[in-house]
C-alpha cells in the first residue's frame, strides 16, 4: 500500500477542529431545496431564536440549548420541519437549558482560534454544539494551564472553554480494481501515491472528479496532476488532469497566526476524452464496517447538504471500503500533523479509515441506495477510528458550483 507523504492514511491529519462555528461562514450549498429543512445552519437559528445556544442530535432526537427555555415556541417554529424530516413531530424537539448564547460562544471561538494554534500541541478549536461550549483539542501533555490563561486573556469565561485531550489527524492517501464507468469510492494513482475518488461533477459542462488537494503533485496550486485508475501500470489506465486546486492563504478569512489555511481539502481534475463515468455514483460494497472492498452496487448521489451532530455519515474508498459512524462535530478549524496548515470549518466523524482512503466521498443515506453527499475526507487519526472531511459547502466555495447528480 502506498502512501501520501510521510502519512500513515492519505487522510490530511486534523490538528485543531472548530466544531460547530465557522470563522468564516461558508455559503450554503445551492442545490436542492431540502437541505436547509434538514439541517438548519447554527448561525441562522442564532438570529431567530432568542437565547439560542446550539443544537444537535441526541440519539436522533433534534436537542437544543436555550439560555431562557420559555423559548421554546419559537425552537418549533424553527425546526418543525427539521424534526419532520426525520419523522418527528415538533413536540419531539427536547430543549435544555444552556449556560451562553451561541453569538458570544461564536464571538469566544473566532478569538481563540486566531491564537491558540501559536500554542505547541493544539489540535483544533471548536465551537461545541453539544456542549454548549468552545473546545480546544490538545495533544496529552500540552500546557492546560497556557490555554486557560490565553481564554481569560481574551475576556472568555472561565465556564465556557473546555480543553480536551486530542490526537492528531494525519492525510490518508487504496476499491483497486479498474473500474469502467468510473465512480466515486475508487483508488485512483498519481506519480508515487495512491488516493480515492470522492465524486464525479461537472462544472460548466466539463466532466470531472474531485479529491483531496493533497493528493495532487502539489497540495493547492494547479501543476497539472495526471490520475490513473487504477494504477499507471494498468493499460489504459489514465483518466484526467488536475485543473483547479486554490492556493491556501494567510492572514484572512479568521486564519489563525503563523498558519496557512483553506476551507476544504479538494482538488478537481477533468476527465480525459472517452473515459465514461458516472454522474453521482459511489461504488458501494455488501455492508458497513465489515472491511470488504468487493463492489456489489452503486449508490446514487441524489442530494447534498450539511450534516449535524449525531447524524450517520459514511465513506466509500479504496484502503478500508464502506465505514460508517457518527458525526461528533463540525465546523472544526483543524491543524494538520506535520504542516503549518489549517482547514477550517471542518466535520469530524467516528469511523474507520486508512491510508489511500483519501480524497473519499462522504454522505449520509437517504433511504435504498439514495444517498445524500455530505464532503471529501482528507483525514484521520494514527488509530483509524475517526476520520476528518470537508463540507460539500466548502468545496463549492472554493471549487465553484459543481454539479453532483
Amino acid at each position: 500500500m502506498m502512501f501520501r507523504r510521510n502519512a500513515l492514511l492519505p487522510v490530511a491529519v486534523l490538528a485543531l477542529a472548530a466544531a460547530c462555528s465557522d470563522v468564516s461562514t461558508p455559503p450554503t450549498t445551492t442545490q436542492g431545496p431540502t437541505v436547509q429543512a434538514q439541517a438548519p445552519r447554527q448561525e441562522g437559528l442564532a438570529t431567530r431564536i432568542p437565547g439560542f445556544g446550539g443544537y444537535f442530535l441526541d440519539h436522533g432526537i433534534p436537542t437544543v440549548y436555550l439560555t431562557d427555555v420559555t423559548k421554546r415556541g419559537d425552537v418549533e417554529a424553527a425546526l418543525g420541519g427539521f424534526a419532520r424530516v426525520r419523522g418527528l413531530g415538533a413536540s419531539d424537539i427536547r430543549v435544555i437549558q444552556g449556560q451562553y448564547s451561541y453569538k458570544d460562544l461564536d464571538t469566544w471561538h473566532r478569538a481563540v482560534t486566531l491564537d491558540a494554534f501559536e500554542i505547541p500541541g493544539v489540535v483544533y478549536t471548536d465551537l461545541d454544539e453539544a456542549s454548549n461550549r468552545v473546545v480546544i483539542g490538545a495533544l496529552p501533555g500540552s500546557s492546560v494551564g497556557r490555554l486557560h490563561s490565553l481564554a481569560a486573556k481574551l475576556g472568555v469565561p472561565a465556564g465556557a472553554v473546555e480543553i480536551r485531550e486530542a490526537e492528531e489527524m494525519i492525510p490518508m492517501a487504496t476499491l483497486r480494481d479498474l473500474v469502467r464507468p468510473v465512480v466515486a469510492g475508487l483508488q485512483i494513482n498519481f506519480g508515487n501515491f495512491v488516493c480515492s475518488i470522492g465524486f464525479n461533477a461537472t462544472l460548466g459542462g466539463q466532466a470531472s472528479f474531485v479529491t483531496a488537494s493533497h493528493c495532487t503533485d502539489h497540495q493547492g496550486g494547479v501543476e497539472g496532476t495526471q490520475y490513473f485508475q487504477p494504477l499507471a501500470s494498468t493499460a489504459g489506465s489514465f483518466i484526467g488532469t488536475e485543473v483547479a486546486d486554490p492556493t491556501y492563504f494567510r492572514n484572512a478569512n479568521g486564519c489563525p497566526k503563523g498558519k496557512k489555511c483553506r476551507f476544504s481539502d479538494a482538488s478537481r481534475a477533468a476527465y480525459a476524452s472517452g473515459v465514461t463515468n458516472t454522474l453521482g455514483g459511489i461504488a458501494q460494497t455488501s455492508a458497513p464496517n465489515n472491511g470488504s472492498l468487493t463492489i456489489t452496487g452503486t449508490f446514487n448521489v441524489t442530494g447534498d447538504g450539511p450534516a449535524v451532530v449525531g447524524d450517520v455519515a459514511n465513506k466509500v474508498g479504496r484502503t478500508t471500503g464502506w465505514t460508517q459512524g457518527s458525526v461528533t462535530a463540525t465546523c472544526v478549524n483543524t491543524g494538520v500533523s506535520g504542516s503549518n496548515i489549517v482547514q477550517l470549518c471542518q466535520d469530524f466523524v467516528s469511523a474507520g479509515v486508512g491510508g489511500g482512503d483519501s480524497g473519499s466521498d462522504v454522505f449520509r443515506q437517504a433511504g435504498g441506495n439514495s444517498v445524500t453527499l455530505l464532503g471529501v475526507l482528507w483525514g484521520g487519526n494514527s488509530a483509524g477510528t475517526k476520520f476528518v472531511y470537508s463540507p460539500i459547502a466548502n468545496v463549492r466555495q472554493e471549487l465553484g458550483n459543481l454539479v453532483t447528480h
